[in-house]
């Protein structure tokens, strides 16, 4: 059975790129391999989304355990400082670069084929299971979607209220990306899970990335990262956060 998707039918289309307005604690582990596929350095970062000006913006709580990097925390106080002093035409600005960044999004449903292959439980909770396949001939239109046809997936979606549960994506085709010449090697894969945090609202829990790449057709690069998210609430602003790091481990 093939699907269809839209933002009435499946809200999380509709609502994505929305949870800006919601803040947490993020905590992100990178490890960078050899071609052997052991592991040259690793490292953690853990930090908080905060609101400013009525948008949000991620400030470093702390790095291997420790305070922020003086890299890091010079980085933070000038991003903090520009939110704080941000012009009506460069907050109009940052905003339209934003929606072009989500534009991926809403080309989902045409570029992919979504096929309905049955019905799983997840975390106590019936889902539907799809597997989403490159859409022949499809043009992409926005600045990441041209790689959607390299990409194979299995979407599992909530049954009762259509929240995205998880994504498995992997790549099947190498891609290019970034300012320097990279390419995404075939292999490659993206593990995304959410929790539903009250009927209806899903937001995301867990991304696992394990890439491999070729950087200027030479060097070959592996890396796997684990990011988590957790501490969902509303209404902090950054004059009342509080660095106060937390142990998170993977």
């Amino acid at each position: 059975m093939v699907a269809t998707l839209s933002g009435d039918r499946w809200p999380w289309l509709a609502e994505a790129g929305q949870q800006g307005r919601i803040i947490r604690i993020e905590n992100s582990e990178a490890r960078h391999l050899d071609p052997q596929g052991r592991v040259k350095s690793a490292e953690v970062n853990e930090s908080q989304a905060v609101r400013v000006n009525s948008s949000t913006i991620v400030q470093t709580v702390s790095h291997n355990g420790g305070p922020p990097t003086p890299v890091q925390k010079k980085r933070d106080e000038e991003n903090l400082r520009k939110r704080r002093n941000e012009t009506t035409v460069e907050r109009a600005a940052r905003i339209c670069k934003e929606k072009e960044d989500r534009a991926f999004l809403d080309e989902l449903p045409q570029a992919f084929s979504f096929h309905l292959t049955g019905e799983q439980t997840v975390n106590g909770r019936l889902a539907y299971v799809l597997d989403a396949v490159p859409q022949p001939g499809y043009t992409s239109h926005s600045r990441f979607s041209s790689t959607f046809r390299r990409v194979h997936g299995r979407l599992w979606v909530d049954k009762e209220d259509l929240g995205l549960v998880k994504v498995e994506a992997y790549v099947t085709e190498p891609f290019s990306m970034g300012l320097i010449l990279a390419r995404v090697q075939p292999g490659s894969q993206v593990f995304f899970e959410q929790t539903r945090v009250a009927d209806a609202i899903w937001l995301p829990l867990r991304i696992e990335i394990r890439a491999a790449a070729r950087i200027l057709f030479l060097k070959n690069y592996q890396m796997d990262q684990v990011i988590t998210y957790s501490q969902y609430r509303t209404g902090q602003s950054a004059d009342q956060m509080a660095f106060s790091p937390t142990s998170s481990t993977r």
